[in-house]
């Protein structure tokens, strides 16, 4: 039976992706003329070219200089429309977003005995790990992606033991993305009136930094599969770095309406996440989005997800309730709403709903 005819179970597909850790990756490289039954999309939760907004795209701000007032009015004004922007100028050199997005590249180019020394049973240390599609044991319908998840701790020596092929670029990104990190919470806070940035509110919304290098690679079948399924980030903020090849979508501002993030050379791309929105009380949005797959090149997107610490207790900012507004969400642990999140795996975009009132 040649390769192109070959055809999987569902055990196959488990056994082969997941368990051999040949990912997505290996699934693409053996010449199918069709995708396995398993990510295969449901007719309802394809993106059609009628449900895309041509006229429409979201903002792009230049943040070259962080204290005009019009910048920070312009990302807070973006945050509470679109929950999502982009921002352009933001001081790290365009060789570091190249390097790192090159470096993505590289560790799934590596022969697979390479990659799955990084598996979650192989891995050095915790705080690296290679998995592929969006809990792919659990889910209903594989996401065609593979990524490699860093749990980035500064000064950690555990660092020394992630791949030597991406290592260095992914240290030098997070160098340079932390202060960009920094000053884009600081604005926000400022547009919810939290006129200081303490270490409380910096633990409640940035105390965890996770950036992952993902894969998406060509697909025989792009009409029928997704790299990502249409969700919410439960994080606090996300910033994502995505190469010229294009597919992340976010919804508009009327129901199943799509607006492609087109990607521009050397921007990154904001997004707010579940955790600043209930911080803001509604104020700020965090926004569906999803990624649909190339049938000729692969795509590489970096994106970092900035999170509360697992202990902290999240819920509205004081100031976001002045002026007698009500509160739309109650107080919750951020792992419990983190074990939520995981239990829905493919009703992802409601877990907002777990925190309110």
């Amino acid at each position: 039976m040649s390769a192109e005819s070959i055809e999987f179970e569902h055990t196959d597909v488990v056994d082969f992706a997941v368990k051999q850790g040949n990912g997505v990756n290996g699934l693409s490289k053996l010449g199918l003329k069709s995708i396995p039954h398993r990510y295969i999309l449901p007719p309802e939760e394809r993106l059609n070219q009628n449900q895309i907004v041509l006229e429409d795209s979201i903002p792009i701000i230049d943040v070259s200089n962080w204290g005009d007032p019009e910048v920070a009015a312009s990302i807070c004004e973006a945050a509470a429309k679109w929950g999502f922007f982009q921002i352009i100028n933001h001081g790290i050199p365009l060789e570091v977003l190249e390097d790192v997005l090159e470096a993505g590249h590289k560790f799934f180019e590596l022969p697979n005995e390479e990659r799955r020394k990084y598996l979650k049973e192989n891995s050095p240390t915790p705080t690296v790990q290679l998995k592929t599609g969006f809990s792919p044991l659990a889910g209903k319908v594989f996401e065609w992606k593979d990524y490699l998840v860093h749990h980035y701790v500064p000064d950690n020596v555990s660092s020394d033991l992630w791949p030597s092929v991406s290592k260095d670029q992914v240290l030098e990104y997070m160098k340079w993305a932390k202060p960009v990190i920094k000053k884009l919470v600081e604005v926000l806070l400022q547009g919810l009136n939290v006129k200081e940035f303490d270490e409380s509110q910096e633990s409640q919304l940035i105390d965890r930094t996770t950036i992952s290098l993902i894969h998406y690679p060509m697909c025989p079948s792009p009409e029928l599969a997704c790299g990502a399924r249409r969700h919410s980030d439960i994080s606090s903020i996300t910033i994502l770095l995505q190469d010229d090849v294009g597919g992340l979508y976010v919804k508009g501002t009327t129901a199943d309406q799509w607006i492609h993030v087109s990607p521009v050379k050397g921007a990154l791309a904001v997004n707010i996440g579940d955790i600043l929105q209930i911080a803001s009380n509604d104020r700020y949005k965090s926004i569906e989005h999803q990624v649909i797959v190339n049938g000729r090149r692969n795509r590489v997107s970096v994106p970092i997800f900035v999170s509360p610490a697992a202990d902290t207790v999240v819920g509205p900012f004081p100031q976001s309730l002045e002026n007698g507004k009500k509160p739309i969400y109650k107080h919750v642990i951020y792992s419990d709403y983190l074990n939520y999140f995981l239990s829905k795996r493919d009703d992802r975009k409601q877990t907002i709903e777990f925190a309110k009132i």
